[in-house]
């Protein structure tokens, strides 16, 4: 069966996250439809991320086997022109014949997202659903130094969920970048790793945000990892301010 790569864009205002929930709404299940209104095919798709409830995409990844062979605009065009009968907040931005072997889980060598908060007095009301509102301004610079203690090969159990279902909290954490965006009071956190715990940034950005306050230093960052407790982690950020941004694989 021919296997393809599917680039996906969407708005995660409304799911229940990527995965396939069986009552309620879910960027798998929007594709799967998709696919079947195309092709007539019910297929499984496997993204390289399950993000939560909320949470956004620029560059999700996902691989899907058909019966037959189809030309790679088409599959895109078809399953768009689906998607966008259906009202979803879903567009396949290409799709691409890869190898059978290609994963879009486990071939994955390095995902990256981006965390943005805006700060400014007004709560937000365009960017209600894509950023965390910050209605003070917050120290960019010292929330990049107190991040980078976290770079590195280290156990986070601290920033990760008590619901997390890794084997190891223990995770290679490769970029954690905090820099001013383009637009006024715009920050963004960069963050790229193999992979990542659950919640793991929502926690760093939390976190980060209460050095950008003035309320933790960079030690106190440092305290909170070496500590190994849920308890030492500053509050969790809102889901809406995430964004899978892209995927690395061998070769591309």
């Amino acid at each position: 069966m021919p296997r393809y790569r599917l680039d996906i864009e969407y708005d995660g205002t409304g799911y229940a996250g990527w995965q396939r929930q069986e009552d309620q709404p879910s960027v798998q299940q929007a594709i799967e439809t998709a696919i079947r209104g195309f092709c007539a095919e019910t297929v499984s798709i496997r993204g390289a991320g399950r993000t939560d409830a909320g949470v956004h995409a620029l560059g999700q990844v996902a691989h899907a086997d058909l019966a037959r062979e189809w030309p790679g605009d088409t599959v895109r065009d078809a399953v768009n022109a689906h998607l966008r009968m259906a009202r979803e907040r879903v567009v396949i931005l290409s799709a691409s014949r890869v190898a059978d072997d290609f994963d879009a889980r486990f071939s994955a060598l390095c995902r990256h997202y981006i965390y943005r908060i805006i700060c400014r007095r007004t709560p937000l009301v365009l960017e209600s659903n894509r950023a965390l509102w910050s209605p003070r301004q917050l120290d960019a610079t010292a929330m990049h130094e107190a991040a980078q203690r976290l770079v590195g090969r280290h156990d986070f159990t601290t920033f990760r969920s008590v619901q997390c279902q890794a084997n190891s909290p223990v995770r290679s954490l490769d970029r954690l970048d905090v820099v001013a965006g383009n637009a006024d009071g715009l920050i963004e956190i960069h963050a790229s790793a193999r992979s990542f715990l659950h919640n793991q940034i929502r926690s760093f950005a939390g976190t980060l945000r209460l050095v950008g306050e003035g309320k933790w230093s960079a030690d106190d960052v440092e305290a909170a990892l070496a500590a190994r407790s849920r308890k030492a982690c500053g509050p969790v950020a809102v889901p809406h301010g995430l964004y899978f941004r892209a995927v690395d694989y061998p070769d591309a």
